[in-house]
């Protein structure tokens, strides 16, 4: 198979699995996470933004508290999530510390990602630290999730921070080197599948969910992270963990299965805000904005003439010319009550007309869909 080209990838997830971080002893396995750590300061290095998503945290804290995982009741493993995401967070810091670089720690429920309003304020904060060179190691947010309510896997975490942030590529590091026709430790004969090109019944017929002592998920959860990521523009690789440097062994041909998405980030976005039928409102714009949205620009509170109707943050709305013609749509960074305060204002008259200041547009252009007079996604 040919090297995989990771240079050309603008944005990175890596997802680690408990079982590859978690040590023999129970603690974060140091000599791997070296490891690991060099492969994000390759990646960065050829310009490449990383975040990473990592389990580890019940298990660690479950040798701290000295609990059985597997049988401890919901309340204890809340306490040892709680115990272990310090010593989580504090492993990675301290090695991505001393190959000069600074790590965040983000903590998430499903709300952050599912509903709009929260998903907006996540989407801001992970800009804003990729953009200050601070990579962000993320982790549901354990202590305070439950059964109910949670994503369920760090697979599926994964690949909602992948979509949620635009990224291209997500890489599930496992303790296999990808999809195969059945689970090789059960049939040695298995077929390695190198490329995914569609999410088939037959190929989710193939995974097997073995879970193991340490961590959750297993290969089902990775085909179904793999297709939430095709679907929002980003590719999909799952590899290798076991090994040392398992990025840079992904990098230089190593086995794995690849799901190539068949679109942009950017274009699947805007393909979803065209479908949107949920529309809470509308912003009427003058013509220096129209011109601004067709030329690339995002929506500025200056080019709004009038706001119609009651929606909240992250609602979708309308955009329309002052002829009433919809030029497109998007999600509002501002609700109605407060788009009404700063239309027609400059950016930086915006913290004197509601007291505070969010983000200086109205709608941001990752946010926005245009259309065409047949309708079609600009």
């Amino acid at each position: 198979m040919s090297t995989v080209a990771l240079s050309e990838l603008r944005r990175v997830v890596i997802k680690i699995g408990s079982s590859l971080l978690i040590g023999e002893d129970g603690g974060v396995d140091n000599e791997w996470l070296a490891s690991l750590s060099d492969d994000v300061a390759e990646l960065r290095k050829n310009g490449t933004q990383t975040m990473v998503v990592s389990s580890g945290a019940v298990a660690i804290g479950s040798r701290v508290l000295g609990i059985d995982r597997r049988t401890a009741r919901l309340e204890k493993l809340q306490a040892a999530a709680a115990a272990g995401q310090a010593r989580l967070a504090h492993a990675y810091q301290e090695m991505l510390a001393a190959r000069g670089i600074d790590a965040a720690q983000v903590l998430l429920t499903p709300d952050d990602t599912e509903v709009r309003r929260r998903f907006l304020n996540i989407r801001g904060t992970l800009e804003q630290l990729l953009h200050h060179g601070v990579v962000p190691v993320i982790n549901e947010n354990d202590t305070v999730s439950t059964d109910e309510l949670r994503y369920g896997d760090n697979d599926r975490l994964a690949a909602r921070v992948a979509q949620t942030v635009l990224s291209d590529g997500l890489i599930l590091l496992s303790d296999v080197d990808g999809l195969y026709s059945a689970n090789p430790e059960q049939t040695p004969d298995a077929t390695h599948i190198p490329v995914v090109d569609e999410f088939t019944d037959g190929i989710f017929a193939m995974a097997s969910d073995t879970v193991s002592d340490i961590g959750r998920g297993g290969m089902t959860t990775k085909l179904l992270a793999a297709q939430i990521a095709a679907r929002a523009g980003c590719t999909t690789y799952i590899a290798a963990g076991t090994v040392k440097r398992p990025i840079k062994s992904l990098a230089d041909g190593g086995r794995h299965t690849v799901f190539p998405a068949h679109t942009s980030p950017a274009v699947a976005r805007k393909q979803w805000l065209a479908g949107v039928l949920d529309v809470r409102g509308q912003l009427r714009i003058d013509g220096g904005a129209a011109r601004a949205l067709r030329d690339g620009g995002s929506l500025l509170p200056v080019g709004i003439t009038a706001v119609e109707g009651d929606f909240g943050r992250g609602d979708a709305v309308a955009l329309v010319d002052n002829n009433g013609h919809e030029l497109g749509r998007g999600l509002a960074a501002y609700a109605s009550d407060e788009a009404q305060a700063i239309k027609g204002c400059r950016s930086a008259a915006i913290e004197s007309r509601l007291g505070y200041r969010s983000r200086d547009v109205m709608v941001h252009r990752d946010d926005m869909v245009l259309f065409d007079e047949e309708s079609a996604v600009l």
